[in-house]
């Protein structure tokens, strides 16, 4: 007599759209970055690192700090994320540096 196994996926069925990324900036020079942090894990050092060494590559780079958005995962965390796009717009944000920490 032999053994019968059901097989099943290990994972379910995607049941998100697949979405179509952004094209990836060719330079940062010239460009604006924006830094957002959670506030985990020595963002703040590591963003004023990269504020003293990218441009040095990438003249003309200018960042719009974190301090702006404060904790993007504190109180509000919905509504700060839902207003990221328009906020953008208006800064002329071209690329972010997001700092997570876990």
């Amino acid at each position: 007599m032999e053994n019968r196994y059901d097989v099943v996926r290990p994972y379910g069925r995607s049941t998100s759209a697949t979405v179509r990324l952004a094209k990836r900036l060719d330079t940062l020079e010239g460009k604006v970055v924006v830094q957002l942090w959670d506030r985990i894990f020595k963002g703040d050092i590591m963003f004023a690192a990269l504020e003293a060494e990218l441009p040095k590559r990438f003249p003309g780079i200018r960042f719009v700090s974190w301090k702006e958005f404060d904790n993007f995962h504190g109180a509000g965390e919905a509504d700060l994320l839902a207003s990221l796009p328009e906020r953008f717009k208006e800064l002329g944000v071209d690329a972010v540096i997001c700092g997570s920490g876990c």
